[in-house]
Formats: C-alpha cells, structure tokens, sequence
C-alpha cells in the first residue's frame, strides 16, 4: 500500500516500495517463479528495484534463488 504525504503539503510523497513490488511480481511470472523480496536501492545514482525470485528446481532439486536488479522508471 503506498504511502502518501498529508494534503497540506505541495506535492505528495509516494514510496516506490509498492512500485517494485508490482515490478517483482512481473519479473517473477515472467521467469516462472515466486516473488520472495522486492526492495528500492540505489546503483550508480540512479534509483532500482532489486527483485529476488524462486525458480522451482528440476526433477524434485531445491528452489534456485535468482537476484535481478530492474531500473525503477
């Protein structure tokens, strides 16, 4: 759930954890996994989600962690 600044201020404040969030679940689906963390950070200056996926193993293996990091635009 975003979080948004009182009315009495100019702009409001909108956290981007929602954000990647929503991000990670894409990026999960898409790689055929579970979303197990989705969190802001920044890398070179520049504002990214790092996204954290469970891939199922084959025949019975352990889940693989998979981490990908996806610019927050």
């Amino acid at each position: 759930m975003p979080v948004i600044a009182p009315p009495d201020l100019a702009s409001p404040i909108v956290l981007a954890a929602s954000d990647c969030y929503a991000i990670g679940q894409q990026v999960a689906e898409q790689n055929g996994g579970t979303l197990a963390k989705a969190s802001q950070s920044t890398r070179g200056g520049q504002p990214v989600c790092v996204i954290v996926v469970l891939v199922p193993g084959k025949d019975g293996q352990r889940p693989r962690r998979s981490e990908i990091v996806v610019p927050l635009n």
